[in-house]
């Protein structure tokens, strides 16, 4: 890294990759910004620069001192320890260390205290929630919301008459031919373990699955109006039951909510919706199977009189971006809900849902929202 750089960096101020501090004289301190970087995108660390960006430099003793406080902090207060480069730049006034923190492989790391720190803009701050601890340990596939177990559930909630019919059009077996308990099958099928079902058996599988987990529904509201109001609304409804039903009635109550043309079909017929059919199918299916579920909200759809809005709770997941995910690309938050979707509504799984999307109608636009966590999709209405 030349002077010039620095110069640059120093005058646009600090953001989520780059961290000025004057000094450091402890492990605990230096860890926790250490951890904060390689919980997320790496960094640097420039150690030598006030917080305005203006250098007040090292000394030989500082230089020495400090490498080998780097050097102890990453090996002994970061779990598991990260290995970590440094640059000495000499400046007019005095000597700036570059302290580079890549993107950690073993995430997520902790301090001595078990303590998780995260980027938040240009600071950090320690994780308190465990919603958003088990988002962290999701981001690095050691677990998923849809595997979770589900509390005050059991076999019993299983609708017996769905499920069996699901069982024998995927194994092409009937359920009552099979040798194994009932218990034994739902936990081979990673449905639940020990009589209790996990968030995808009871988001698909049970008679009612708003009773176990009522936020996990689609509130849906149209508008007269090109803004979001509470009186100004020509129609509303929680739709709730398992996901089949979601998301039929969702794209049902979108489609009822917008304009029918004839387009020389016969007077009797329903018109052609003004938005293809395909695209609210792929949209609310990939709201429903690639929401973040380790977030308490529900999905929202939102029909204003210019634009529809399907609105998931969670921002793409690790380096996804809407470039990305509009070339075809995907990562599964949800992989077993994901893997019995295909089998339940017209979901296909490959990452071409956006892709499909835009063919048959480009006037979509998303928007990834990390900042309040969500993601959303703005269906463009033309007239």
């Amino acid at each position: 890294m030349e002077t010039l750089e620095l110069v640059q960096i120093f005058a646009a101020g600090e953001d989520t990759g780059h961290q000025f501090k004057r000094n450091f004289t402890n492990a605990e301190s230096l860890a926790a910004e250490m951890i904060a970087f390689t919980n997320g995108d790496g960094g640097d660390i420039f150690i030598g620069v006030e917080d305005n960006g203006i250098i007040s430099g090292l000394n030989a003793n500082d230089i020495g001192r400090l490498n080998q406080l780097i050097s102890n902090t990453a090996s002994q207060n970061v779990h598991p320890p990260i290995n970590t480069k440094t640059q000495n730049i000499i400046t007019d006034h005095g000597i700036v260390i570059v302290l580079h923190i890549p993107q950690g492989i073993s995430r997520p790391y902790h301090d001595n205290n078990g303590t998780y720190w995260v980027k938040n803009g240009s600071d950090k701050r320690k994780i308190t929630s465990r919603e958003e601890l088990q988002r962290l340990f999701q981001s690095t596939g050691l677990v998923h919301a849809d595997e979770t177990l589900v509390n005050n559930t059991s076999l019993s909630d299983i609708d017996m008459e769905y499920f069996s019919a699901f069982f024998e059009k995927r194994f092409d077996s009937p359920l009552s031919k099979q040798k194994i308990p009932l218990r034994q099958l739902i936990q081979n099928m990673n449905l639940g373990h020990d009589d209790r079902l996990n968030v995808t058996a009871t988001l698909l599988f049970t008679k009612q699955p708003d009773s176990k987990l009522p936020v996990f529904i689609v509130k849906a509201g149209a508008f007269h109006s090109e803004t979001l109001t509470t009186s100004d609304y020509s129609d509303s409804k929680d739709i709730k039951g398992k996901i089949v039903d979601v998301f039929y009635q969702t794209v049902d109550f979108i489609l009822s909510n917008l304009h029918h043309q004839q387009n020389g079909q016969n007077v009797n017929s329903l018109g052609k919706s003004e938005i293809p059919r395909i695209v609210m199918e792929e949209l609310v299916a990939n709201a429903l199977i690639h929401r973040e579920y380790f977030i308490s909200a529900p999905v929202r759809i939102c029909v204003f009189m210019n634009r529809v809005e399907i609105i998931s709770p969670g921002h793409l997941p690790n380096n996804l971006t809407i470039e990305n995910i509009k070339a075809g690309n995907s990562n599964v938050r949800n992989p077993i809900l994901a893997s019995f979707a295909n089998q339940i509504i017209p979901y296909r799984g490959f990452g071409g849902g956006i892709i499909r999307a835009l063919g048959a109608y480009p006037n979509i636009d998303f928007v990834d929202d990390r900042d309040g966590n969500q993601f959303k999709a703005i269906i463009h209405r033309l007239f």
